[in-house]
């Protein structure tokens, strides 16, 4: 298993709704924050606020964790404030994280050469 899970989602967002959606963001952005194995986690937004990426890295082992502990309590908000797009996946992760990752229609992207700093 490759040591990082990445994640970028696509999310539309309806502009109406941002500075909510914003809002919510913030909250989770410091629980976030608190995670150790989380390395990258980064909201960035087109200029009209209709579409939304999020940008993550995590420890393969810090991902469960993410979703079922610190996600889960605003997943539901979440959901009714934007619509997943898109989920591209890099690294290997495990049937674990897969089955957290595979209902937002995750991408698998496996890597075969390259590096990080």
């Amino acid at each position: 298993m490759h040591p990082y899970i990445s994640c970028l989602f696509t999310l539309a967002v309806k502009p109406s709704e941002f500075a909510e959606f914003k809002a919510l963001i913030a909250q989770i952005v410091t629980a976030t924050k608190e995670e150790p194995g989380t390395l990258v986690y980064e909201y960035s937004v087109n200029e009209d606020n209709s579409t939304a990426h999020i940008l993550e890295r995590y420890n393969a082992d810090a991902v469960v964790s993410h979703v079922d502990t610190t996600f889960a309590p605003f997943g539901k908000r979440f959901l009714e404030l934007c619509t997943i797009t898109g989920l591209t996946v890099y690294g290997t992760p495990d049937a674990e994280i897969r089955k957290r990752l595979d209902p937002f229609g995750a991408v698998y992207m496996t890597p075969f050469d390259g590096f990080g700093r």
